[in-house]
């Protein structure tokens, strides 16, 4: 069954956020994502999901938006001297462009938590372009941009690791360690650290881990799992008209190696849940292979196989601020800059060991 959107008052602050996004927050189990937005990212979500389902795969599932704020708190008259005063001010109620100004709004947009469901999930934000600016962004921020671009891997490669979220096994402790035993590496990591002679690193220190029981066999099956993802994820965008500027990729999988294995193995003895199966008739049409009836019944066991159904790892495209279909413009070669630098990584790990 579909979870329903929570009040404000039971949001919590989200602890999965590793890129440095404010004002990130979670219900309290820990299933939903909800940050701020604007208009553009929640169209941007309704238009593909009506019209690119195949991108869409690869987006964490959109539940709906939130209004950030006490509103349930207010009377009618309240309210309804609220819903004049917009709707007579043209400037106050238009969707329109941002000029690149930071949007100070009580809106949020809520999604399923990508990292839910792992025991411990190990969390990586790739922000792709070498461009990070939209068109309508204030020269200044254009410069700042550019600068940033100069000075990391944005440039040659076209991404740059925005944050990571490694657990480092039961028995870790330091300084750099937090309470439940994660490494934190800030954005200050892919800015300062990283360059294009050793950011291929952070991808070993993300997926390879003896201390946490990834060894060397366990990692090179997620590096492929992510690679076959990531291609994927390169034929819808050369196949779609889109730009998207400062998109991340987000990288999930299963830290704890034991768990992991596990998952592996349930995974290797048990199909992945669907919700129907589809049987081809003599005349080559489509036709369900049971009645009404059968498939709510399907419907109410695979809920349940996905509640229980042990995770691996998941790949997302994230954070669509400044996203649109662009007919006519050809693909998101800025983009596939990035995208494609990070699959010759991950080709790397796949064929020889760290």
């Amino acid at each position: 069954m579909a979870k329903s959107l929570p009040a404000c008052a039971d949001l919590v602050d989200c602890k999965y956020a590793v890129a440095g996004h404010d004002g990130t927050l979670s219900d309290v189990d820990g299933e939903l994502f909800i940050k701020p937005c604007t208009n553009t990212e929640v169209a941007f979500y309704n238009d593909t999901i009506a019209h690119h389902q195949d991108f869409y795969d690869f987006m964490p599932t959109f539940l709906g938006t939130l209004q950030l704020d006490e509103d349930q708190n207010k009377t009618i008259e309240e309210k309804r001297d609220e819903f004049v005063a917009q709707h007579s001010n043209p400037e106050l109620s238009y969707p329109g462009r941002t000029n690149g100004k930071r949007i100070v709004t009580n809106q949020a947009v809520v999604l399923e938590n990508a990292a839910h469901g792992f025991v411990k999930p190990n969390i990586l934000d790739v922000k792709l372009g070498v461009r990070l600016w939209a068109d309508d962004a204030h020269q200044d921020k254009k410069k700042r941009f550019d600068k940033v671009t100069e000075q990391t891997t944005h440039k040659e490669f076209g991404f740059r690791i925005a944050g990571m979220r490694v657990w480092q096994g039961h028995d870790a402790k330091g300084d750099d360690i937090d309470e439940d035993g994660y490494r934190i590496y800030s954005k200050d990591y892919g800015r300062f650290e990283l360059n294009n002679g050793n950011v291929h690193e952070a991808f070993k220190k993300f997926i390879f881990n003896e201390s946490a029981g990834i060894d060397n066999e366990l990692g090179q099956l997620i590096s492929q799992a992510f690679l076959t993802d990531l291609r994927r994820i390169e034929d819808v965008l050369e196949s779609q008209e889109s730009r998207m500027y400062s998109a991340s990729l987000l990288f999930v999988f299963e830290g704890d190696g034991k768990a992991l294995r596990a998952a592996m193995e349930e995974a290797s003895r048990t199909p992945p849940p669907t919700t129907i199966e589809h049987a081809s008739s003599s005349s080559g049409e489509t036709q369900l292979s049971f009645d009404e009836e059968e498939e709510e019944e399907e419907e109410d066991e695979d809920d349940m196989e996905e509640e229980f159904f042990p995770k691996i790892y998941a790949l997302k495209i994230i954070d669509f601020a400044h996203a649109q279909w662009t007919p006519g413009l050809g693909p998101d070669e800025n983009s596939l800059v990035g995208v494609r630098s990070v699959a010759k990584i991950l080709e790397k790990l796949v064929e020889s060991w760290p």
